[in-house]
């Protein structure tokens, strides 16, 4: 049984290697997990899976397991009024009455007593301890109590019924919707660097260690610098336009970075870079910042992300001219190889689902630009990939 689940995991891609799996029997052997779906969920949740991000994956491959008692359970809820489920009362119970109520010991249990209740209720109950209502200690329903049942309807309270994998509670850490700023800040993680800096008064454990062992037994503490975040980033924000539909998740882009990274420094442009960019947007025609001075102002260590949908005239990219609020000299195209010429480390997030870039000329002529793998989705997937890029 255990090991069509692990093939199962491994066919929805979460691949959990052997030894995983080794150490998931090894605890059932143990009984950490005995009479109980959802001690076994918890349990195998943690042994299999490597990344936070593919919760919701694994939610959807468990259900997908146990599809047996989902379909009969699906079908036989299919069936039940929804005026039997409807809450009238709110019962509390105290302890001494919630010990004298049993399980029925285990979800087959549980299904056939429900197959029997199903054959014999012919209407609403409420307050029981035997039919289908709500309200009592019967262990099919909602709103009262009982230590194992399934919850039919209605909200949850108790956090005893078996069927709890479905509420998939990561599933916005799934790496293929909008990016959010806790998902940002885990993958901006990945470009962080670490170096030690300014005067030694952090205690390194590991050469005290070593350095006493070789001075015979006598006390030799090693200080070292503090560590500090080294990585040093600029951020150009595409804003207006076509980029208004996307405030929300740049603004969260920007505030996990403004978190992440130390050295960070942030400039706007509309559509595509020219001559120059700005940091206010409310002064963006009398507070301009040359280009050049970028350039020549930050050294070639910096990274570079570039946040924008590249949605615009073609004419925008390569023509002299060609942006739509100003006459520029030298076309965009320049200004951004420029910027390539000095900072190699460089990528581009694009807001719009990568399943539109092809149907848009800009896209592609930006794309052609950049070169290959410089263009990624903003989706926690595609942010994770373009750290990658920049430590390439």
């Amino acid at each position: 049984m255990l090991f069509t689940f692990f093939f199962t995991l491994r066919a929805a891609g979460l691949k959990p290697s052997l030894s995983e799996f080794l150490t998931l029997l090894e605890a059932l052997a143990r009984h950490v997990a005995i009479f109980s779906l959802e001690d076994f969920y918890h349990l195998s949740r943690a042994a299999l899976v490597k990344d936070e991000t593919q919760f919701d994956r694994f939610d959807r491959a468990f259900a997908a397991y146990f599809k047996g008692v989902e379909a009969v359970t699906g079908e036989l809820f299919g069936e039940i009024p929804e005026e039997w489920l409807r809450k009238m009362a709110e019962r509390h119970f105290t302890e001494e009455e919630k010990a004298k109520i049993h399980a029925l010991g285990g979800l087959d249990k549980l299904i056939e007593t429900l197959k029997q209740r199903l054959e014999e209720q012919k209407g609403r109950h409420q307050g029981g301890n035997k039919w289908i209502g709500t309200g009592g200690t019967s262990p099919f329903g909602h709103g009262g109590f009982n230590p194992e049942g399934i919850r039919i309807g209605g909200a949850g309270g108790g956090k005893s019924a078996v069927k709890v994998w479905e509420k998939r509670e990561y599933r916005n850490l799934d790496d293929t919707i909008e990016l959010g700023t806790r998902n940002i800040k885990i993958a901006l993680r990945r470009l962080r660097r670490f170096a030690r800096e300014g005067a030694p008064e952090v205690l390194d454990m590991d050469d005290t260690i070593t350095s006493t062992a070789r001075n015979a037994g006598y006390l030799d503490i090693k200080m070292v610098p503090e560590r500090h975040n080294a990585v040093k980033v600029l951020l150009f924000l595409d804003v207006g336009g076509s980029m208004d539909p996307h405030v929300r998740v740049c603004e969260e882009l920007f505030s996990a970075c403004k978190t992440e990274f130390k050295h960070l420094e942030y400039f706007y442009f509309h559509n595509f870079l020219y001559e120059t960019v700005w940091k206010d947007n409310a002064r963006r025609h009398s507070e301009k910042i040359p280009v050049f001075d970028i350039l020549h102002k930050y050294t070639p260590d910096y990274k570079v992300i570039f946040v924008g949908d590249a949605t615009m005239s073609p004419y925008e990219i390569v023509h002299p001219g060609g942006s739509v609020e100003h006459w520029n000299e030298e076309a965009g195209a320049v200004w951004f190889k420029r910027v390539m010429d000095v900072f190699p480390k460089l990528v581009w997030l694009n807001p719009e689902p990568e399943s539109h870039w092809e149907y848009t000329p800009s896209v592609q002529v930006a794309n052609e630009l950049l070169g290959p793998e410089r263009m990624f989705p903003m989706t926690l997937a595609g942010l994770e990939q373009a750290m990658r890029r920049l430590t390439r």
